[in-house]
């Protein structure tokens, strides 16, 4: 079977690439290796297209890097913010063929959406509710403007 996109948070990345790190469930531990250098790896190894999401996102196909800054510290504080994002970038993926463009817009996507809700939001509660209406409402200007992405 062919896996054509990979996400995962640092450690669960680092683990899929082979080094020896301890998860506790969806929380990702301290990897000491340079994280942009083992997803460039894994992907050119697997012939994919590799996402390591964390303060922040790392997006490559081995070849291209986009390093996506967007987001807000608050989406650590809720369940189901990794669900989500893996939803976005399939959401993406499917109308974009390049898989690693795919992922960053959708990342960028999320993390703006993020950052619009937490400046409506009292706390973890009402930002999830937050963070479905900026994506409802998230336009082309928007997104132009706030979006923090290198590569």
């Amino acid at each position: 079977m062919r896996i054509d996109l990979i996400k995962g948070n640092t450690s669960e990345i680092a683990r899929i690439s082979g080094e020896e790190v301890k998860t506790k469930g969806v929380d990702a531990s301290r990897v000491k290796k340079n994280l942009k250098e083992m997803a460039r790896q894994l992907a050119q190894k697997r012939h994919g297209t590799v996402v390591v999401t964390g303060k922040e996102d790392i997006v490559t196909d081995g070849f291209s890097l986009y390093i996506i800054k967007n987001g807000h510290p608050l989406m650590g504080r809720i369940v189901g913010t990794g669900c989500m994002a893996t939803s976005m970038i399939g959401t993406f993926a499917a109308v974009e063929p390049d898989l690693a463009l795919a992922a960053a817009a959708a990342l960028v996507t999320f993390g703006i959406a993020a950052e619009v809700a937490a400046q409506a939001s009292l706390g973890p509660g009402t930002f999830k509710e937050k963070m479905y209406d900026s994506l409802f409402h998230l336009n082309r200007k928007t997104l132009d403007r706030m979006q923090k992405v290198e590569g």
